[in-house]
């Protein structure tokens, strides 16, 4: 076998040149969207100082690029199945790097939330081609090594990516803009890599056509539904975000009836004729609503009340990657011994502590007393709560759909994470005259971590009330559906999606 040949069995040994450079690229090309994404928020005050951009193009800035992954992610692994997931995976790098070069070139707030936008669609195709990568060309005796070289080697280039994003948006002129031009090097060395030790895959067994209606309907669906209730509140629900919030549920409906009707849908409705599944993934959606509204907030809270530099912002959330990579692995062995449903309990109420000492962080904050002990409790509850999580979804899905399932999940993570970060600021009291006031902006925060905390809280007790059973292993996930695994560790979210996809990748 030689690279750039079709691979018609997985057959390739990891220590070997071509599986060191297939296991680099996928590596690589995962780590330009998670780290893309992780030193954003820590750039936002930048960004709007510099572009003069409100809050709400601050909240477009993260949300355009999650609305376009997760309406479009579905559809980019069912493309890279069909058409080979090498091609799919090598034009997301190249989309995603083209549009990064657009961010950093943007003059105005409303040009880089288009580039933004165009980013995601670029994350769509190479984020589920990753792990699919590693899982379709290495032989089985390796895969379990090459994912966790995967796992851990992601985890670091995440943990550091705030950090790098903090270092480079200090310097001068260029700033933040350095943030989106450090992807050109980076996706050149990944191109270059899939292109040369890369072989070419795909799913021949595949059936039915590619479900673009659904993706489409259900990307205009959430377009409408958050910008609606980004504007809708700052704007007093005048005609344009009341029409659009209407349209967007009316899609939703749409969205719906589209995949009953589907021969192939890219979301079976029938998953959730489980109650488990369906209770794992309301879960999901409270919780992590949770996590990005938080998480949304709290580097402009560090940077604009505490008087944190971008270094040290971008330096605040380390401890929760380092706990998760310490931790998620015992607690997938813990569920796997006693059931997700206590560890889904007791872990969203310990964040939900966490959440709440957020309220600690204000004006002349200090890390070590205000921010750290917040930070320790919310990523043992993080920790002790994301494993099982995965483990309930997958466990309820059919051994067929365990793939589908995994990234159905994925999506509605997002979702919340979405619809948090253009409801919360509102809902709690920020808009941009808060925005432009560290007292009134402080205050706002507050609230929001609070609100938080609720959902966090009613998490875990919808956990308590409605999940039981005990969840199959992964390996025999793996073993039943090599597609178990190939996308509910999300790359790429901003906000505490990375520091969670660290610690599940921990757990693959």
């Amino acid at each position: 076998m030689t690279a750039g040949t079709e691979l018609d069995e997985p057959g390739l040994a990891l220590r070997t040149t071509q599986g060191r450079g297939v296991l680099a690229a996928t590596i690589l090309g995962s780590g330009v969207a998670s780290l893309d994404a992780t030193v954003v928020t820590v750039a936002l005050p930048r960004i709007g100082s510099d572009l003069h951009a409100g809050l709400a193009e601050l909240q477009w800035t993260v949300n355009a690029y999650t609305l376009a992954l997760a309406g479009l992610l579905l559809l980019g692994g069912s493309l890279g199945d069909r058409l080979g997931r090498r091609r799919i995976f090598v034009l997301g790098v190249l989309w995603f790097t083209a549009a990064s070069v657009g961010c950093a070139l943007a003059p105005t707030g409303e040009v880089l939330v288009g580039m933004r936008a165009l980013q995601g669609v670029g994350a769509a195709l190479l984020t589920p081609g990753s792990l699919a990568i590693l899982e379709a060309v290495f032989r089985p005796g390796d895969r379990d090594a090459a994912v966790g070289a995967w796992s851990g080697l992601g985890g670091v280039a995440t943990a550091i990516g705030p950090v790098v994003g903090g270092l480079l948006i200090g310097v001068a002129p260029w700033g933040w803009r350095l943030v989106f031009l450090i992807n050109v090097p980076l996706a050149a060395v990944v191109v270059w890599l899939a292109l040369h030790f890369v072989p070419e895959t795909k799913d021949e067994e595949v059936r039915g056509r590619v479900d673009v209606p659904g993706a489409v309907v259900a990307a205009l669906a959430l377009a409408g539904v958050v910008y609606g209730l980004t504007y809708g509140p700052a704007d007093g629900w005048t005609v344009a975000p009341s029409a659009a919030l209407g349209a967007g549920v009316a899609l939703l409906v749409a969205f719906l009836v589209v995949e009953a009707r589907s021969d192939a849908p890219m979301m079976p409705l029938s998953l959730f004729r489980s109650r488990v599944f369906s209770a794992a993934n309301v879960v999901t959606l409270v919780l992590y609503a949770a996590l990005s509204g938080a998480f949304f907030l709290l580097p402009i809270q560090l940077q604009r009340v505490a008087g944190f530099a971008p270094v040290e912002a971008g330096s605040a959330l380390l401890p929760v990657t380092i706990v998760m990579l310490l931790l998620s692995a015992r607690m997938a062995r813990l569920a796997h011994r006693i059931g997700p449903k206590w560890p889904m309990t007791i872990g969203p109420l310990i964040a939900a502590l966490g959440l709440t000492l957020y309220v600690r962080i204000g004006q002349g904050a200090s890390y070590a007393t205000d921010v750290l002990p917040a930070v320790l409790v919310f990523a043992l509850g993080l920790s002790i709560t994301v494993a099982p999580l995965t483990a309930a979804v997958l466990s309820a899905a059919p051994a067929h759909q365990v793939g589908v399932a995994s990234a159905v999940n994925n999506d509605v993570a997002r979702i919340g994470g979405l619809l948090a970060v253009a409801v919360l600021p509102a809902l709690s009291g920020i808009g941009q005259h808060a925005y432009d006031h560290p007292a009134e902006l402080s205050s706002g925060f507050h609230t929001a971590v609070l609100v938080c905390a609720g959902l966090c809280a009613a998490g875990g007790l919808l956990s308590a009330a409605l999940i039981g059973g005990r969840a199959r292993p992964t390996t025999e996930l793996r073993r039943t559906d090599p597609a178990a695994l190939r996308m509910h560790c999300p790359v790429g979210e901003p906000n505490v999606r990375s520091a969670v996809t660290s610690g599940c990748r921990s757990n693959g």
